[in-house]
């Protein structure tokens, strides 16, 4: 799991970066550094991410085909 992820879920879920932060039971300085790139997603922080938004590896393979789509410009379900 990387910042991106984090960012589309929380984006996603229309979510402020604190209420994503309660959400997933971390501290919102936490999630504001992972999407700056100045923390990594710990192990500890990825699975109370799964856990809060009931995903499991195949979900965030696909979270991350998505990304790479829109990185790209293509839009993923086209």
């Amino acid at each position: 799991m990387n910042k991106e992820i984090i960012k589309f879920l929380r984006k996603n879920y229309e979510m402020t970066q604190r209420d994503f932060a309660k959400l997933v039971n971390c501290s919102f300085a936490l999630i504001a550094l992972v999407e700056v790139g100045k923390r990594n997603v710990s192990q500890d922080l990825e699975k109370k991410v799964k856990s809060a938004f009931n995903l499991d590896d195949q979900d965030i393979q696909s979270i991350t085909s998505i990304i790479s789509e829109f990185s790209k410009g293509i839009p993923p379900f086209m």
